[in-house]
C-alpha cells in the first residue's frame, strides 16, 4: 500500500500538535466495499448467489523494478466482481463464471488457454479455515477446470492463505503466455467481517466469497492486445474504423456524404481533408494501421460507388454505396480481422 495521507491536522507556532489529523489511504482494493454492500440488511439464502460488479480504480505501491509499461503499473482499474454464494452453489457459479471468461476473451480474438489451479500449502500456517471447506472447494474447481476441456496444471502452495483459485493464462500472436482472469475463492474475509445469511433451517451461515476479474486490469489488458495484434486491431477495436481519402478536392463533398451515412450508422469515420496529397494521406493511415480506407475519384463519384483500400495494400474498387456500408457493418458486427481485400466478404 501507499504511505497514509494525513489531512486536517493543525499545529502552534511550537510545532505542538493541537489537532489530531486523519489518516486517509489509496484504496488498493475493492473488496471491502462490496462487503459493507451485502451487510447493509440481513441476507437469506433466497439472496444467494449475490454478485456484485465496479470498475474500481486501485493503487498499489509497486516496486520501480517492478513496473512494466501498461503491464504493471501503481494505479489501475479492475474490472472487479465479488460474489456471495453458499458451498452448494460454489461449483456451478464458478463454472459460469469461467464460461463467461472464455466468451469474453475470444470476442477479444484471444483463443489459446491454458488452466492453473492454485492449491493449498501442506503447512497449515500458510493457510486459515477449515481443512474440509479447502477440500471441498479445492475439487470443486478441479471438476469446474476439467470440464472445460483446457489443458490443467495444478500447483500446491501457490493458493492465497484465504482459499483456492483458478488462474486463467493465454498466449499472444507471438506465443508469449499471460496470465488474465482469475476465479478466486475467500473464506476469510466472509469470516472477518462475520458475514452470514439465513438458511432454510433458521440458522446462521457464512457464504463463500469469490473474487472475479474478467480482464484482471484493464490497463495491462489493453497492453496485451496491443502485442496481440501488433496495433492492427479488428474493425470493431480500431479507433478510427473508416477513413475517407479524396482522389481530389472536388471528391471531397461525395465522400464526406458517405462519411456521415458510415457514422449514422455507429461507425467511427471521418474524412481526411487535409492539404497532403492522396498517395501520402494514403501512407499515414495505413501507417495508423486504420483498418478501411475509401477512396473516391470520378469514376467512383459517376457511379455512386467507393474503392475500399486496405492494410497490406490491396484494393477493392467501383464498390457501390449501400454495398459498402453492408460490408463495413457486417466487419463491425462480425468482429472481423480486416487486413487484406479477402477478409471483407
Amino acid at each position: 500500500m501507499f504511505p497514509p495521507i494525513r489531512l486536517d491536522e493543525e499545529r502552534d507556532e511550537n510545532g505542538e500538535i493541537t489537532k489530531q489529523g486523519i489518516d486517509y489511504y489509496l484504496k488498493p482494493m475493492n473488496c471491502p466495499m462490496h462487503i459493507l454492500v451485502y451487510r447493509e440488511r440481513a441476507r437469506s439464502d433466497r439472496d444467494l448467489p449475490m454478485r456484485l460488479y465496479e470498475n474500481g480504480t486501485v493503487y498499489r505501491y509497486e516496486l520501480s523494478g517492478a513496473l512494466h509499461g501498461l503491464t504493471r503499473v501503481r494505479g489501475f482499474t479492475q474490472d472487479d466482481s465479488h460474489l456471495f454464494v453458499t458451498f452448494d452453489q460454489l461449483e456451478d457459479e464458478a463454472s459460469s463464471v469461467l464460461e463467461f471468461v472464455l466468451s469474453m476473451l475470444r470476442d477479444f480474438g484471444l483463443t489459446e488457454f491454458e488452466l492453473e489451479l492454485s492449491m493449498r500449502d501442506d503447512e497449515k500456517s500458510k493457510w486459515i479455515g477449515d481443512e474440509e471447506h479447502w477440500a471441498v472447494a479445492t475439487d470443486a474447481l478441479r471438476r469446474v477446470a476439467q470440464a472445460s476441456g483446457l489443458e490443467l496444471t495444478e500447483v500446491a502452495g501457490e493458493a492465497a492463505f484465504y482459499g483456492p483459485k483458478i488462474d486463467l493464462k493465454t498466449k499472444d500472436a507471438l506465443g508469449r503466455t499471460w496470465q488474465l482472469s482469475t476465479v478466486e475463492l475467500d473464506f476469510n474475509l466472509p469470516e472477518r467481517f462475520e458475514l452470514e445469511y439465513t438458511g432454510p433451517d433458521g440458522s446462521k451461515h457464512r457464504p463463500v466469497m469469490i473474487h472475479r476479474a474478467l480482464f484482471g486490469s484493464i490497463e495491462r489488458f489493453f497492453a496485451i492486445l496491443l502485442e496481440h495484434y501488433a496495433g492492427a486491431f479488428p474493425v470493431w477495436l480500431s479507433p478510427v474504423q473508416v477513413v475517407g481519402i479524396p482522389v481530389a478536392e472536388e471528391y471531397g463533398d461525395y465522400l464526406e456524404d458517405i462519411i456521415t451515412r458510415l457514422k449514422v450508422e455507429g461507425v467511427r469515420a471521418e474524412a481526411d481533408h487535409s492539404d497532403d496529397r492522396m498517395q501520402k494521406k494514403i501512407r499515414t493511415h495505413t501507417t495508423q494501421k486504420v483498418p478501411i480506407q475509401l477512396i473516391a475519384g470520378e469514376q467512383d463519384r459517376a457511379a455512386g460507388a467507393v474503392s475500399f483500400r486496405f492494410r497490406d495494400g490491396t484494393q477493392r474498387n467501383g464498390v457501390p454505396v449501400d454495398e459498402a456500408v453492408r460490408l463495413i457493418r457486417a466487419a463491425v458486427e462480425h468482429k472481423t480481422l480486416v487486413n487484406t481485400a479477402e477478409d471483407l466478404a
